[in-house]
């Protein structure tokens, strides 16, 4: 039985039956429908418990329902949910002082979601280039990255099966490979405005940018008079090791872009800009949600714990654990290639089964992702324990084993 209060619930499969008949589909899921969690675990309708290493997709940086931003949320609902995105509301400074504090960036715009920061960065950049660069509208991306899922975002992003997909794509994205400085370099022509990277390629395998590689686009976009966007959504608010993945550069970014751990499994997301090329006009950004209350104060409550209880130094050691323990069972089940940083870390396997892993792995009680069929990936809670990594690691060689 679970420490969480227990509530009763429709029959799984009554539960799945109504979903099949109502939700538009757009993933395959398994037949369990989860119906709570606490810290590092989730359970299902059925009360089947699951220790979740894929933490929402890099989202519950705090775990399920940490106290500090249920306290938060709550506390917030009593006195005032939404005001209007063309008002000021006490939470949305608060939370854009912290960011402003805590970072290199000087302004911030919030959204809901991470494609849709990426894509007002975009539009930054571009709206910068028009004013300041002589209409230069260009974005280069990189192969392999991950953006989101908006129409831009997909032109953005360098997934090639999606480059047929929904057409015709925005234009305007020219894409080289990653950590190749020197196809960078060649790609920049005048109508450049902007270079967007993630620092790590969280959804094309966990592929870290090398700090040469980093540092050279610092460079380029300094020789060049283009901006430098670094897409923290997936590696910002303490996964990486640091609070924010670009202080391991020894870089600063022009604009930054945060979502996914930033609200602790409540929707909000921030696009952040040095003041230089905040030149944004009235009516030029802008959505229904836009600081809304209760995300701001989720935000300014994940950020204020993990920065109060230093959990990015956490994340860091964890993942040094994780990392060590995995390159130990390398000769064992072939293994290769583990990589990452803080609690974005990922392996290569013997085979290319990826998605039989994931799925045997569930069935054993375990939640992992296969970003590529090679690899999984491993992004929980930053403050997961020791002993949940060792158990997340019993159950995975377990199933390697059956798998053979």
């Amino acid at each position: 039985m679970s420490p969480v209060a227990q509530v009763a619930h429709a029959p799984t499969s009554e539960l799945i039956r109504d979903a099949e008949a109502s939700l538009m589909y757009v993933v395959t899921r398994p037949s369990q429908v989860m119906v709570r969690g606490k810290g590092c675990y989730l359970w299902d309708a059925d009360d089947r418990k699951y220790l979740d290493f894929i933490g929402g997709w890099a989202v519950t940086s705090l775990g399920h329902c940490p106290p500090a931003l249920v306290r938060a949320i709550n506390n917030q609902a009593k006195t005032l949910i939404n005001a209007s995105p063309a008002l000021y509301n006490e939470p949305m400074i608060r939370l854009a002082k912290l960011l402003t504090d805590n970072s290199c960036l000087d302004k911030v715009f919030f959204g809901s979601t991470g494609a849709e920061v990426n894509e007002g960065a975009v539009k930054l950049a571009r709206k910068w280039g028009a004013k300041h660069k002589h209409g230069a509208f260009e974005v280069i991306t990189t192969w392999n990255s991950f953006h989101g899922r908006t129409l831009a975002m997909m032109s953005a992003t360098g997934k090639q099966h999606w480059d047929e997909l929904f057409e015709p794509k925005v234009p305007g994205f020219k894409r080289v490979p990653f950590n190749d400085l020197k196809a960078m370099r060649q790609a920049i022509t005048p109508q450049t405005c902007a270079i967007m990277v993630e620092p790590i390629q969280g959804e094309g395998g966990v592929w870290v940018g090398t700090k040469s590689y980093l540092q050279g686009l610092r460079q380029l976009c300094d020789e060049h008079n283009i901006l430098l966007i670094l897409d923290e959504v997936q590696t910002g608010v303490g996964r990486t090791g640091t609070l924010w993945a670009y202080e391991q550069y020894g870089i600063e970014p022009d604009v930054m872009t945060l979502a996914k751990g930033l609200g602790g499994g409540f929707p909000v997301a921030a696009l952040l800009a040095k003041d230089k090329f905040c030149v944004f006009e009235a009516g030029d950004q802008g959505g229904t949600y836009c600081a809304q209350p209760l995300a701001m104060v989720a935000g300014h409550a994940v950020v204020s714990e993990v920065i109060r209880k230093k959990i990015a130094t956490k994340a860091k050691n964890r993942g040094a654990y994780l990392r060590r323990r995995l390159k130990a069972l390398e000769g064992e089940y072939g293994l290769s290639n583990v990589r990452g940083k803080g609690l974005l870390v990922a392996v290569d396997l013997p085979q290319e089964n990826g998605p039989q892993v994931v799925q045997a792995c569930f069935n054993a009680g375990l939640l992992i992702n296969a970003p590529v069929p090679k690899s999984v990936r491993f992004m929980p809670p930053l403050t997961v324990s020791r002993a949940e990594v060792d158990e997340m690691l019993d159950i995975f060689t377990g199933v390697l084993r059956k798998l053979g």
